[in-house]
């Protein structure tokens, strides 16, 4: 990074656990013809949790990396607390980042890894010493301090990133895809002690990831990117329940794309009236057939010997499984229901399906008036 050397530090007076409020504005980004960032805007709140959620390639660990002072912007600005940051090197931005990969020093014990950056900082070792121990007892690997990396499994070694990451008292938490490389039970356990953390220490966080169940459990807001552009910001329940595009309804959990036709702010969607998400966009559809994207939640599934479904297969999720239906036009539906039902709905049985009336968003339109 070029430019301004200032650091950007608390305000007088301020609790060092409390969050800060975090602005980009207008970031744009290319890298050759590509366009990484373009024009993104996201506050984020103090204290609050946010999520960027898309594909590969979508912008999200570009705008972490600008955020963290690791990339520059071609345009555009960071504010920090209303400071503007965009010039201030990474070194001096007072943020903590926990990387996929770790990032561990495997010379170094547990405990010399999280006081790493409160030694650049000249902190006595004393200070060092307990602000470790506080971390690691934080992230509940305390016991583990003397250990090596390479003595600490993924998990474990990850939970140390953490504990280093805080233990500088960060103005801003980044987390670059923090728990993509850890096993399924791991990840769950994991993602939940961050939001606990977080949440205890009240550091404003960004947490990059391309993982949607791990983004809505632990986030405040999450904004769904593509192409370099924020598609939806909004609390878990809104971008899932009232996604407000295609694309996000398909990108944020499992959506049948079932053929129907619009009727006023409603359309017609095997044999069911469903209200549409966005009534507005009603007009530009209307009597045209569309592809309406409907959850599979909001699919009933009722054994019925005369019915023109037939399950096609049964997926075993714990408290709740997916059944698949094969209708008579070859049409397959996916619904979730309750796991006590599936000896009702073996493959092969006939079934009737029915939807419930949720708001449905549209995809392509399939044809013209």
């Amino acid at each position: 990074m070029t430019g301004s050397t200032d650091v950007v530090t608390p305000s007088a007076g301020r609790d060092d656990r409390r969050g800060v409020a975090v602005r980009l504005q207008g970031l744009r980004r290319r890298f050759g013809a590509v366009p990484a960032l373009d024009g993104l805007d996201l506050d984020l709140a103090p204290g609050e949790l946010v999520a960027l959620l898309g594909p590969s390639g979508c912008g999200k660990t570009t705008a972490l990396r600008i955020l963290a002072g690791l990339e520059d912007a071609d345009s555009g600005r960071v504010l920090v607390d209303g400071i503007d940051a965009t010039t201030v090197p990474a070194n001096r931005r007072d943020m903590g980042m926990v990387f996929q990969s770790y990032s561990l020093f495997p010379h170094l014990t547990a405990r010399e890894n999280v006081e790493f950056g409160l030694r650049l900082r000249g902190r006595p070792a004393g200070e060092r010493r307990e602000r470790a121990g506080e971390m690691l007892d934080l992230v509940g690997i305390g016991s583990h301090a003397g250990r090596y990396p390479h003595q600490l499994s993924g998990g474990q070694q990850q939970r140390v990133a953490l504990a280093r990451a805080l233990a500088i008292r960060p103005r801003v938490l980044l987390l670059d895809e923090p728990l993509s490389a850890l096993d399924a039970k791991v990840r769950v356990q994991l993602r939940d002690e961050i939001r606990r953390i977080q949440i205890e220490v009240g550091t404003t966080t960004l947490l990059v990831t391309h993982d949607q169940e791990e983004a809505l459990a632990v986030a405040d807001r999450v904004g769904v990117m593509r192409a370099g552009r924020l598609e939806q910001v909004g609390t878990p329940a809104e971008v899932y329940l009232r996604p407000a595009s295609a694309f996000v309804a398909d990108f944020v959990g499992l959506s049948n794309r079932l053929q129907g036709r619009v009727s006023g702010t409603d359309v017609h969607v095997l044999g069911s009236r469903l209200p549409l998400i966005d009534p507005d966009a009603a007009s530009a559809y209307d009597a045209a057939e569309v592809t309406a994207l409907v959850r599979p939640e909001s699919v009933e599934v009722v054994a019925d010997e005369t019915g023109a479904g037939r399950v096609l297969a049964a997926s075993f999720l714990g408290a709740t499984s997916r059944v698949t239906v094969a209708l008579a036009d070859d049409t397959l539906v996916v619904a979730q229901v309750d796991s006590s039902r599936l000896s009702d709905l073996a493959p092969g049985t006939a079934v009737e399906i029915r939807l419930r009336p949720a708001p449905v968003a549209l995809g392509e339109q399939r044809a013209g008036r």
